[in-house]
């Protein structure tokens, strides 16, 4: 009998463990990187944590939609997990948590955050949640057995954290509020690429198609990387267009007056982060090991928070 097919199972482990678990079922790592962008996305949308409230309750949304997502994402892939090595000691496979209670607890954290969201932040809000929720487990979640491109599709869920933040705390999707969603976007290809090198053979074993398993020369797993952090480079020098950078002086002459202190500060340091990242995934591609493929992963985890605090700076 397999362990997440053990319904007595969860009942020999202790409470403790079993709050491990749970908390292990709403993957808090990601979910931890997923609020820190959503909650920069709003404070650069509200110019500071101007209203508290609605700010904590931004918070609540983000942190139990991820959660619930997240859990659910354990539960439709349970028995896949059962065959990797990296997951094979996942709640589910494990046997510590029953496959009926991941479900149950997934759906009511998700139903949760979007009747909260809907009720007390605002609709906008709850719809781009009900668009990742969709997005992420009913589209991407699927389609990882099916072609090597899920990884394109689960991008645009998973840009969205910067989309419901600014929607939470202006209640519209402006440009400044796409160019943030652009950078997440973009992230994510060197990002979870670096992770399918790593684990390709658990990935094979499993029947998920991840590129590098489809990609045996390796040119189309190059191309992805090195195309989406030259396009990242890109989208981070936009905020010089729009003026979210170098303060209100900046927006009011981003178009036709002279560029501010803070905008060349801005853009410099935009520069260097991404040439950096860039470096680091041509060595990633022209390696094509494991260690340099663990470098672009950490460079990844490194880039990401900077960027965005480098626009909290100089918005």
């Amino acid at each position: 009998m397999r362990p997440q097919d053990n319904l007595t199972a969860a009942s020999t482990f202790s409470a403790t463990e079993l709050l491990k678990a749970y908390f292990e079922l709403t993957k808090p790592r990601i979910a931890a990187l997923i609020l820190i962008v959503s909650m920069a996305s709003y404070f650069i949308a509200d110019r500071g944590m101007q209203d508290i409230p609605r700010a904590l309750l931004t918070f609540a949304v983000v942190a139990t939609l991820a959660a619930g997502i997240f859990a659910l994402n354990h539960y439709l892939e349970r028995d896949r997990d059962l065959l990797m090595r990296r997951t094979g000691n996942r709640p589910l496979p494990s046997g510590k948590v029953r496959p009926r209670d991941a479900l149950i607890f997934g759906l009511t954290l998700t139903l949760f955050s979007l009747m909260l969201s809907a009720a007390f932040v605002n609709v906008l809000t709850a719809c781009v949640g009900l668009f990742t929720a969709v997005a992420y487990l009913l589209v991407y979640t699927p389609l990882k057995r099916h072609t090597a491109y899920h990884t394109s599709l689960g991008a645009l869920a998973g840009a969205t954290p910067p989309l419901m933040g600014w929607a939470a705390a202006r209640g519209d999707l402006g440009p400044d509020a796409w160019i943030l969603f652009g950078i997440l976007f973009f992230w994510q290809f060197p990002h979870f690429l670096s992770i399918d090198m790593i684990y390709r053979e658990d990935y094979e074993r499993a029947g998920i198609l991840v590129l590098p398993v489809v990609d045996k020369t390796g040119h189309r797993v190059a191309a992805e990387i090195i195309g989406a952090l030259v396009l990242l480079l890109a989208v981070t020098l936009l905020p010089l267009v729009t003026g979210l950078v170098g303060g209100q002086a900046a927006r009011a002459v981003a178009t036709t007056g002279p560029i501010s202190v803070g905008s060349w500060i801005y853009g410099a340091l935009a520069t260097v982060l991404g040439l950096w990242f860039l470096a680091v995934g041509i060595q990633a591609v022209r390696l094509n090991t494991k260690t340099a493929a663990r470098n672009l992963l950490r460079a990844s985890v490194f880039y990401l928070p900077l960027i965005f605090i480098a626009i909290i700076a100089y918005s």
